[in-house]
């Protein structure tokens, strides 16, 4: 096992970045997923340690520019006071409230539940139906530059991203939502706030007379990786929902996921969970 050999803890994004240009990094931040990842031998913490508490950039929840953007070291207890996400991201405090305990909670970091890429990582889906972008920073020619990712593009598999050695996520950006668009998410676990996802499901759009436009829908805990849904989207998308159609779309869903068995739930368990949840769920939209 690697030994740690260096414990660092830059004061701005600059110095995170030329740390990172060095190789051989691991990254501290709420240390949630880290700790019982590394003492249960799943992850090696690598020749520097490096605690990215410190850094100003990485803080806060704002508006800038038409989106809202929420610093990787925000809390989920930071989002769930935020008045910004209250107001404008509701989908988000359902899906916090959902989240471990409160000791966790007040630790635990958006970004690090991002970067863990857990398939049943309770943040992602509504994540993902809010078309969340992901941003990065690095110094790959020795200055300090920035990219964006949709965050639908960013898993690549359990535990897998394709955020760079080099690179830290600095935050994520969602572009505010109209007056009329209408998110939900639901967690399904033996308990639901404590326990892993045995399913997690978000459906996302704009809602008029009854039908929703501009679909999105995700799922999690059902496939390597938190995964949108296009063809569930395009079933639901501008149908008024009637039965029929309800019924239809919940099929589709189905037939969509690809689960796992595993200690938690088989995988025939969780597409009937996808199948009759995704019901429910538009049964409130309709009713909306």
């Amino acid at each position: 096992m690697t030994e740690i050999e260096q414990y660092v803890a830059p004061s701005s994004l600059e110095q995170a970045a030329e740390y990172l240009r060095s190789g051989e990094v691991t990254i501290l931040a709420g240390g949630t997923d880290l700790m019982p990842q590394s003492q249960g031998g799943r992850l090696k913490i690598k020749r520097t340690l490096m605690n990215i508490h410190h850094i100003p950039e990485l803080k806060g929840i704002a508006i800038d520019g038409g989106e809202i953007r929420i610093g990787a070291l925000a809390t989920i207890t930071e989002i769930m006071e935020s008045d910004l996400i209250k107001k404008h991201l509701p989908i988000l405090l359902e899906a916090c409230d959902h989240f471990a305990s409160d000791q966790i909670r007040n630790a635990a970091t958006l970004g690090g539940n991002v970067c863990n890429a857990s398939p049943a990582g309770d943040m992602l889906v509504p994540l993902l139906v809010l078309d969340a972008e992901v941003e990065l920073a690095s110094k790959p020619n020795g200055s300090l530059s920035r990219r964006r990712m949709p965050l639908a593009e960013f898993f690549v598999g359990p535990g897998k991203t394709r955020r760079g050695p080099t690179e830290l996520l600095a935050g994520l950006r969602i572009a505010l939502p109209p007056a009329n668009h209408y998110a939900r998410f639901f967690k399904f676990g033996t308990r639901p706030a404590l326990d892993i996802s045995t399913i997690s499901i978000g459906i996302a759009g704009m809602l008029k007379n009854g039908a929703l436009s501009q679909v999105r829908v995700a799922f999690g805990a059902v496939a390597p990786v938190p995964m949108r849904a296009p063809r569930t989207e395009q079933a639901l998308e501008g149908k008024r929902l009637d039965a029929a159609v309800i019924d239809a779309v919940a099929d589709v869903a189905r037939n969509e996921v690809t689960p796992i068995d595993d200690i938690r739930a088989t995988a025939w368990y969780r597409k009937e969970l996808i199948h009759n949840i995704t019901k429910r769920m538009l049964a409130h939209v309709a009713q909306s």
